[in-house]
């Protein structure tokens, strides 16, 4: 009998056991669920030559960065996947093992390329999708557009694909067809609760639409069922974090986020801690209300730990915050020097945007914001090319709002607090516009 994988595509085993083990922790990978690596070395177990396990395993040490050991699998996979695996594996195993090794120029070309002659197979086309897919970290100031038109190419092929409708939910969301977005994401969602990004893409986009009671009753009724464990856990409680930061609950805020954001509680991916952390707790300073200092030590002692050297746009974004609010002036121009290298090199995608949102958070904490906004409003439309989210990149455009108003610019801050509003409706934005107006 031939063994398929989730779309029906051919799969060189012979165990029928393997293949069901290896199809249930794809979908638990492509649900952001639970289990998926016990499932993966199961399907190892039942078959050890099954080289698209193999694969899979060695994408989940990515995901939790565990490089030595997603090498070492990918290698497993490539190695027997030469010996006896199909045209469409192998063309799916080199694209993994590009992206495991660090050629992201090279993964992408090969993604696309892959899709377009195998568009069924989903755990291939989920790598550029997504607030941390290739698209995103491409460097590309149009990868939300991007994130549209690949799906959009896709959508023949997959009908009412949970996983599908919850990505191209999101891809509508982030390039601002939220309605829409909405609307495709409750559908995929409604098909597959035990979704952890279904649950994810639906709060940005009730997010997107001002509606922050909407998405904290819905994250109060769906997170019971995940757990602490879950690889969007901690994320989705970031969420609820900023609703209630919006909303002018600040306590409740730091309440969330001491109970299911911070380090030491939270089993997320370290790109997810660092990020959530540093966005949570430079907002808590910039709007006015003092983040607790034990909060910014135990991050910057976890983030230094994790993410020691500079080269990751998103991540040095971050990471600049924490040492910006922490005073570490010497880590911050460290990094900075090594974003200049790679800028001069030529191997930096996203360009000399980072850097100048390094400096620019160095002068707003320091308190300088006419220099703040002098290095950050040029740029303002390059942000996006850091990758992330919306909601993610949201901190950067707060900082560079607030230095306006703080330098003195009000035209300038008033435009862009009008600009937003039009957006979305935002409790905070509105707060802050009643004191223009007084």
């Amino acid at each position: 009998m031939l063994e398929t994988d989730r779309g029906g595509l051919s799969l060189s085993t012979s165990s029928g056991a393997a293949a069901a083990h290896y199809r249930e922790g794809v979908d638990l990978m492509l649900s952001a669920w639970t289990g998926a690596a016990e499932a993966l070395d199961s399907a190892i177990a039942a078959d050890p030559e099954f080289a698209l396990a193999h694969a899979a395993r060695a994408r989940t040490y990515t995901v939790f960065a565990e490089p030595v050991k997603a090498r070492a699998a990918i290698d497993k996979a490539e190695a027997l996947v030469t010996l006896s695996g199909t045209e469409r594996e192998r063309s799916h195993v080199k694209a993994l093992a590009l992206a495991i090794r660090g050629e992201p120029k090279g993964a992408l070309e090969q993604v696309l390329a892959h899709v377009d002659a195998w568009p069924r197979d989903a755990f291939i086309l989920n790598l550029p999708l997504g607030a941390f897919g290739m698209f995103a970290f491409s460097g590309m100031a149009d990868h939300t557009q991007a994130g549209v038109d690949l799906c959009e190419r896709m959508a023949g092929s997959y009908d009412d694909d949970w996983w599908f409708l919850t990505f191209l939910g999101w891809a509508h969301t982030e390039n601002g067809n939220v309605e829409h977005g909405r609307r495709l994401t409750e559908q995929g969602f409604a098909l597959r609760p035990e979704n952890a990004h279904g649950v994810h893409a639906l709060a940005h986009a009730l997010y997107e639409q001002g509606a922050g009671r909407e998405a904290d009753v819905l994250i109060d009724g769906w997170l019971p069922r995940y757990g602490p464990a879950g690889l969007l856990h901690g994320h989705i409680c970031w969420h609820q974090s900023l609703i209630a930061l919006e909303a002018g609950e600040v306590d409740r805020a730091i309440d969330l986020y001491r109970q299911g954001v911070r380090p030491a509680v939270t089993q997320s991916m370290p790109i997810n801690i660092v990020s959530d952390c540093a966005s949570f707790l430079w907002r808590l300073d910039a709007y006015g209300y003092a983040a607790p200092k034990p909060l910014w030590k135990e991050l910057t002692d976890y983030s230094t730990t994790v993410f020691p050297n500079g080269g990751f746009a998103f991540v040095d974004v971050h990471m600049a915050l924490i040492a910006a609010a922490s005073g570490d002036i010497a880590a911050l121009e460290k990094r900075i020097d090594t974003l200049d290298r790679r800028i001069a090199s030529g191997t930096f995608p996203a360009g000399p945007v980072t850097r100048t949102i390094c400096r620019a958070v160095s002068a707003f904490a320091e308190g300088d914001y006419k220099g703040c906004a002098a290095l950050l409003e040029p740029m303002a439309h390059d942000v996006v090319r850091i990758g992330g989210s919306h909601a993610q990149r949201e901190v950067i455009e707060d900082t560079l709002l607030l230095a306006q108003l703080r330098s003195g610019a009000i035209a300038k801050g008033r435009a862009l607090l009008d600009q937003r509003l039009q957006r979305r409706p935002s409790r905070r934005d509105a707060r802050w516009q009643a004191t223009l107006t007084v």
